[in-house]
């Protein structure tokens, strides 16, 4: 038994899922005190213990049904071979004789005799693989080449295994070779499963907003992307309001919820105006505690518009964050908080549109941009910090790269996305916020007044 789930628990942290050795323990433990020939039983122990959370629980399930049913591992460590099993042995040795490999070659061999540890270990590494351009020709393919060579070593051994079952090669019994055929087929194809199909994580914590309120009726349903200038300067009007109010509120409530625990001695000490009665208690000011805002915002075409409005917003709010920092990106991403620092909001739009080095002419691509990000200002990521993402995820199918906004999500409070786009168009051409949309803890549809009324609403009140 032991044996067996130390193979297990080696696929499992080979695919990325975090196991530590006091969590092995417990798990043995634990199965002394279940039926282990009881399925349901077994495997809610072992999911218990080896899924931290609800986001590892689709990859836990996908490799339990591969290591104990496609693998065919059981329980029995002294069960003698089936025909069929020593029959798939003989063919496998001699089609590791007869075909050269490399590396890969031997890890898909292994797949092939019921070891799935290295291949698991290749495809998780093409899985996280950091694509990266090239200077004198953006190149984002790296990932996608790499799934063709292994897609071509797979069709590679279904030939090899054809050749070998139709030929005189196999020294095995007729009545077999059917079988033992379609089991590396099933083998094969569950190696190619792995490699293109990763279940996505169960995101059981995103927020969904079925319904919103009109703030404005006529003005508030304009996108942002096609106000004129007299409607700019409206909606300009109508976030000035809205802030004024905001900032009311949010000073009004720190002044009346900065009380701490009780301050003893100032207590004792005002008492004596009351004969030594401490009618009056007083309390100790807490210091206030404020999140921190990052915001990344795509500036390429129509989400620029929604993103100058929602920076105007977050800069002019800043008494209600402790620190707010921005960035701009395409592919490459550079730090905007400067401007907003030494100038108005408005003047520092123009200097960000005219004096940064973002080349507004390349392509959008967000994994690249994620990766940059990762690479120079990670650490300005803590469990305070509402990392705010603006963009509507077209990545002209470059890599989305979407285990690096998985990395910045563990290390932030959460990560808001808001979309310009409206929803209906989220899943036509190159939008990948399908694919984003796992790593977040809300996603919004942000293109106009009314949308972006109630998300700031919500993010402060």
């Amino acid at each position: 038994m032991l044996k067996l789930m130390l193979k297990f628990v080696s696929c499992c942290r080979a695919a990325d899922l975090r196991i530590s050795t006091a969590e092995v323990l417990d798990c043995m433990e634990q199965l002394k005190l279940v039926d282990i020939h009881d399925e349901f039983q077994f495997k809610t122990v072992l999911r218990t213990n080896f899924a931290k959370s609800r986001m590892d629980q689709s990859k836990f399930d996908q490799l339990y049904h591969l290591f104990f049913y496609e693998m065919e591992s059981n329980l029995s460590a002294a069960a003698e071979k089936s025909p069929e099993q020593l029959g798939m042995e003989a063919v496998i040795h001699m089609m590791e004789k007869e075909l050269a490999g490399d590396d890969l070659d031997t890890s898909l061999m292994d797949f092939l005799s019921g070891n799935p540890l290295n291949y698991i270990g290749e495809v998780q590494a093409i899985h996280n693989r950091e694509e990266k351009a090239a200077k004198a020709l953006k190149s984002n393919m790296g990932q996608l080449s790499s799934r063709l060579e292994v897609m071509l070593k797979i069709n590679r051994l279904k030939a090899g295994a054809v050749k070998f079952m139709g030929g005189n090669h196999a020294n095995i019994d007729d009545s077999l070779k059917a079988a033992i055929e379609n089991q590396i087929n099933t083998r094969l194809e569950s190696a190619y499963n792995l490699l293109n199909k990763e279940p996505r994580p169960d995101n059981a914590g995103l927020q969904k907003f079925s319904g919103r309120e009109k703030h404005f009726n006529t003005i508030g349903e304009i996108p942002f992307s096609n106000l004129s200038k007299r409607e700019t300067k409206e909606v300009r009007d109508i976030i000035n309001k809205l802030v004024r109010k905001l900032e009311e509120i949010t000073t009004l409530r720190y002044a009346t919820n900065n009380k701490g625990v009780m301050d003893v001695k100032k207590t004792i000490r005002n008492s004596g105006k009351y004969l030594g009665i401490p009618i009056e208690i007083k309390y100790k000011n807490k210091p206030l505690r404020k999140g921190k805002i990052v915001t990344l915002c795509d500036v390429s075409g129509s989400v620029w518009s929604t993103a100058r409005f929602m920076l105007n917003i977050l800069y002019s709010l800043q008494i209600c964050f402790s620190k707010v920092k921005s960035y701009i990106f395409i592919s490459d991403m550079t730090e905007i908080t400067e401007y907003f620092v030494e100038y108005n909001v408005n003047d520092a739009i123009k200097k960000i549109m005219n004096n940064t080095d973002i080349n507004y002419n390349s392509m959008t691509d967000y994994g690249m941009a994620f990766q940059h990000f990762k690479n120079r200002h990670l650490n300005e990521l803590d469990k305070k910090t509402t990392l705010i993402i603006i963009g509507d995820a077209r990545s002209n199918y470059m890599n989305p790269q979407e285990f690096i906004l998985k990395k910045m999500r563990e290390r932030c409070r959460r990560v808001i996305w808001l979309n310009p786009e409206q929803e209906q168009f989220w899943s036509a051409g190159d939008s990948e916020i399908y694919t984003y949309k796992t790593y977040c803890n809300e996603v919004r549809a942000c293109g106009n007044l009314n949308q972006l009324v109630d998300f700031i609403e919500a993010l402060i009140i």
